[in-house]
């Protein structure tokens, strides 16, 4: 009997706290930029004291860190990424996710071992590309995200084996050409490509022409395409049989500026849908709660980009650029006593005796019940917990660990 080659679930971790939820729940590696040189400068981000941490509480669960080293650097920024990397040459980093030739070049003289894995701000977009960038020793092209499953299983047929292929299969969308993108800094001077972008793309527009002004015209899609600038966000979790068939390696969660509680909801979402598929493929059914779970937290709607077709209208998002909001993130379980059936919780948002929550963690379905017992740390007993990260005290009707979560539906 052939063996299923298991693609890997990799999961953002845009601080220390995030990198350690996302293996609690599930990911198989995670990736994250350090304090420079990272397309997420607005994300928390890892000290060269907490990479080496995380590296080592993912290395002593057998998963895999990859740090994003993906700016186009300048002439100014040689002198000083040369010395980042010195600095974090001795940390057992499983590959760096680079875009510009000249900073895999310099890692390379670094840490002559290094493994390259090409960012997707590379666009990538056919085999011979990614054959030249093979034969320039990169271990892993993540694909641009303008493919679709057609073209990425043509790319890994018409490329070595040894070749692997990452690419998106959940989050914020960009507008522009696999993301190198001049709009925000033209608009707000925050570059994109050296990871201050300030996401003008969701911002609401109108079409006003020069010689009348005041009178706005309204801006519709025709054959040409459209002028609107807000996706929706990717979600292929419907899709796991096609993803895995298009020979993607690695399933990438985009979100490394989202909350601990969105990395929680959706890598445990995707973990269970893969792992599901894994134990039967040829028998496997989609379960609606693993969708379910994924609109809980904070969301635009949702589309399967350029998976299946190029995007039309219906990918869009014309009235609005906010977020579906339907739970509120309550609280993270720091410690349980078994015994009692109390649980430490750190409060993430105000709670009050009679409240319906949800509580779920790794490996788990979520369970509900009211909240009818509440004490504070001194075991004083509370009706509301209203403080950021007010430690509390909570009854649980049923089992739970660390890292369990508490959520409710916003009324």
């Amino acid at each position: 009997m052939e063996t299923v080659r298991k693609a890997e679930l990799l999961a953002p971790a845009g601080d220390l706290e995030k990198l350690k939820i996302a293996i609690e729940y599930g990911a198989d590696a995670v990736y994250f930029g350090g304090e420079l040189f990272s397309l997420r400068a607005a994300a928390g981000n890892l000290s060269i004291e907490e990479i080496e941490e995380g590296t080592a509480f993912a290395h002593e669960r057998n998963r895999k860190v990859y740090m994003t080293i993906n700016v186009f650097a300048h002439n100014q920024d040689i002198g000083l990424l040369k010395g980042y990397v010195e600095k974090i040459k001795h940390i057992p980093i499983d590959a760096f996710i680079v875009s510009d030739p000249g900073v895999i070049h310099i890692i390379r003289q670094i840490i002559p071992g290094a493994e390259i894995h090409l960012s997707t701000q590379a666009n990538t977009t056919n085999y011979a590309s990614a054959a030249f960038w093979h034969s320039m020793g990169v271990k892993r092209i993540v694909t641009a995200r303008e493919l679709s499953f057609r073209e990425i299983r043509e790319m890994k047929d018409n490329t070595p084996d040894t070749m692997e292929i990452e690419s998106f299969v959940h989050g914020a969308m960009c507008i522009s050409y696999s993301g190198r993108c001049l709009l925000s800094n033209f608009m707000t001077h925050r570059d994109a490509n050296r990871g201050a972008c300030s996401h003008p793309c969701r911002w609401q527009y109108a079409l006003m022409e020069e010689q009348r002004p005041g009178e706005y015209i309204p801006v519709e899609e025709d054959e040409r395409g459209t002028y609107f600038f807000n996706s929706k966000d990717l979600c292929m979790i419907r899709h796991i049989p096609e993803i895995i068939g298009s020979g993607i390696d690695s399933m990438k969660i985009e979100g490394r500026m989202k909350s601990i509680f969105y990395v929680a909801v959706t890598v445990g979402a995707y973990r269970k849908a893969i792992d599901k598929y894994y134990e039967n493929p040829s028998g496997y059914e989609f379960r609606e709660s693993w969708y379910d779970e994924l609109t809980k937290v904070s969301h635009r709607d949702f589309t399967t980009g350029f998976y299946f077709d190029k995007p039309t209208d219906e990918d869009q998002n014309y009235s609005s650029g906010s977020y579906v909001k339907d739970y509120v993130f309550l609280g993270i379980v720091r410690e349980y006593d078994a015994d009692t059936g109390m649980a430490i919780v750190e409060q993430r948002n105000k709670m009050v005796i009679g409240d319906e929550v949800e509580v779920f963690g790794p490996n788990t379905d979520f369970f509900s019940q009211k909240l009818e017992v509440m004490y504070d740390e001194n075991g004083k007993s509370i009706e509301a917990a209203p403080h950021a990260q007010q430690i509390i005290r909570i009854k649980m009707d049923k089992p739970v660990g660390a890292n369990f979560m508490l959520r409710k539906k916003n009324i």
